[in-house]
């Protein structure tokens, strides 16, 4: 299976509880079904610093996708749409964001897959 993980920029400035975030979106991952298929991870700095949290999805094969201004405990729900939507979504390229909830706002870039020659 291919691998799809979420990555919480775990340098974003501000009052955070990152036990709490993550324990926010992994409830959310599991309640959507989705805790076998998403791997949630940290990775320090997505350079979104001006507007706080930073967060990426990403996928073999798949589009990437840089967030910011995420509540991540409060927009957790919409991470786990987004995640959803974007494993139902032809290489992870999402054309209707509206289930993606709040999360579809904070969306700052996409990029395509990587295709190999």
């Amino acid at each position: 299976m291919a691998q799809t993980r979420i990555l919480i920029c775990n340098s974003c400035s501000g009052a955070r509880d990152r036990d709490a975030e993550r324990q926010a979106v992994a409830r959310a991952l599991a309640k959507a079904g989705l805790a076998e298929r998403i791997e949630l991870a940290e990775h320090a700095c997505f350079n979104g610093c001006q507007d706080p949290v930073a967060l990426a999805l990403q996928g073999d094969g798949m589009a990437s996708y840089v967030f910011s201004g995420v509540d991540v405990v409060a927009d957790a729900d919409d991470i786990a749409a987004t995640c959803q939507t974007y494993l139902d979504s032809p290489k992870g390229w999402i054309e209707d964001a509206r289930p993606c909830g709040r999360l579809r706002l904070c969306l700052r870039t996409r990029i395509p897959a990587l295709q190999s020659t």
